[in-house]
């Protein structure tokens, strides 16, 4: 099969200048797609008739198959694009799959074709930044497409992000001021919703995770063209998943006595709050290109501004997989500083009970943040989050923030998280069936309204949003 060729096809396909203009048969740039991209109805009015939803690359396991399920009842037509076996795996409907089986140079082209072929007015999708969404993102602005963006949840673990048109550092929200958060707030009077008292799907997106790089794995000579976003190979991810999962008892004792020591030490202490090195809101949106870059500017802050009797803990992520040696960089850096007794290492875990007793927080731009502000806790970022706005974030050095800490502006977050609620933050979860069924309750009629969340609360066209009551 020839690179880039789609069900046995490759003729008459649009050229692509740079990825960002694309071109029909014979040359002439391609012109919006009859304008449906805005799609949906208006004034609660929710149909998919007229619209056609191409998926591209979604969260490990079934979510954008049930998510497509749904959009397929409401009256659109819906096609899934897979660049891998793991992807044809969780995709349980062979008429509408898309198979790609060529180079990552010959997306683009491709791309712009399926547009201008099935005359589509949507493209789904999870993350903005790896290539193939980044080339699609790209060629669907130029013409006229939506692009939905679903992600991990700025206020996760209880909620999952729904935008259009990018995320994280993409999304609008990077250039929205408070004082607009606050004005389209007075369009609604929506109670803040509460979190579930037990909602957990850890250990299902761990499973996910492992069987979906099992097929990538097993499934090469179908997709022999197909290459990871990640540095890794495909074996490698698989075994880190499966390592991750026979470690959870030893990690789970050994994070209860590393807590317990915390708790009992009755010393002050400051949280580093670590990110999975590979995850690209680390990786495009901060200025580290490692952890232990970032490791070592905080304990050399901590070593030259903190008083001499607090300590310094990092909290590794709870998906952190160990391709990263965090515990030995920690040690080494926290011995040549001559702080090792000060310094400790905790593997995942729930962050709640830290944060109780913590007198401040860093981190580079991880979500985890936003549970810092929440609680009224100093908050010092280093990468492009959409919370980093200058009412609650510290525009102070490092050692001056360990030495005396800044507070953020409580009521100020709290209407910017009042704001994330009303708007792009979805009760749910991409792994287990019980966050499924309950995103699948609000956000089909987000994706098919005519306005982006942040418009439709503007507006007051808002699709109508539900307490967060779910029972799992």
């Amino acid at each position: 099969m020839a690179d880039g060729q789609i069900d046995g096809q490759t003729e008459n396909r649009p050229r692509a200048d740079d990825h960002r203009a694309p071109r029909a048969p014979g040359g002439a740039v391609a012109a919006p797609v009859t304008g449906l991209g805005s799609g949906g109805g208006s004034g609660g009015t929710f149909t998919g008739a007229g619209r056609r939803f191409l998926f591209l690359q979604g969260p490990h396991g079934p979510w954008f198959y049930k998510l497509g399920r749904m959009l397929r009842a409401s009256g659109a037509e819906i096609w899934r694009v897979g660049f891998n076996r793991g992807d044809r795996a969780f995709w349980f409907d062979a008429e509408s799959y898309i198979p790609f089986r060529g180079a990552v140079e010959d997306w683009p082209e491709t791309c712009a074709s399926l547009i201008l072929e099935k005359r589509i007015t949507d493209i789904v999708l999870y993350g903005d930044t790896r290539p193939v969404h980044a080339h699609a993102v790209a060629i669907a602005n130029a013409m006229g497409v939506t692009v939905h963006v679903f992600e991990e949840g700025y206020l996760r673990p209880h909620w999952v992000t729904y935008e259009r048109g990018g995320s994280n550092g993409h999304s609008r929200l990077m250039d929205l001021p408070l004082d607009a958060m606050r004005a389209a707030l007075a369009q609604s009077d929506m109670d803040l919703p509460d979190a579930p008292a037990r909602w957990g799907d850890m250990r299902e997106h761990i499973f996910y995770g492992a069987l979906y790089h099992w097929f990538v794995m097993t499934g090469g000579w179908d997709y022999p063209a197909f290459r990871p976003h990640r540095a890794l190979t495909v074996r490698e991810e698989f075994r880190l998943y499966l390592k991750r999962l026979a470690l959870l008892p030893f990690h789970s004792v050994q994070r209860w006595f590393a807590s317990k020591a915390i708790r009992n030490g009755g010393f002050p202490y400051h949280l580093v709050l670590l990110q999975l090195e590979h995850d690209s809101a680390f990786q495009m949106h901060s200025p580290f290109r490692t952890m232990a870059e970032f490791i070592e500017v905080v304990i050399d802050g901590f070593a030259r501004g903190a008083p001499r009797h607090h300590h310094l803990v990092f909290k590794a992520h709870p998906l952190e997989d160990g391709r990263s040696p965090l515990a030995q960089t920690i040690a080494r850096l926290a011995a040549r500083h001559d702080i090792a007794g000060r310094v400790h290492f905790l593997r995942g875990g729930k962050l709640a009970p830290l944060l109780n007793h913590a007198r401040s927080a860093v981190t580079v731009n991880s979500t985890a943040g936003q549970q810092v502000l929440w609680r009224g806790l100093p908050l010092k970022t280093f990468g492009a989050a959409v919370y980093a706005k200058p009412e609650f974030v510290s525009s102070q050095s490092l050692p001056d923030f360990f030495r005396q800490p800044t507070r953020p502006d409580s009521r100020a977050y709290r209407d910017f998280r009042h704001y994330l609620l009303e708007t792009s933050q979805v009760p749910g979860g991409f792994y287990s069936s019980g966050g499924r069924r309950a995103l699948l309750r609000q956000v089909v009629d987000m994706m098919l309204a005519a306005e982006d969340p942040y418009d439709a609360l503007q507006s007051g066209n808002a699709a109508p949003r539900q307490q967060l009551r779910l029972v799992t």
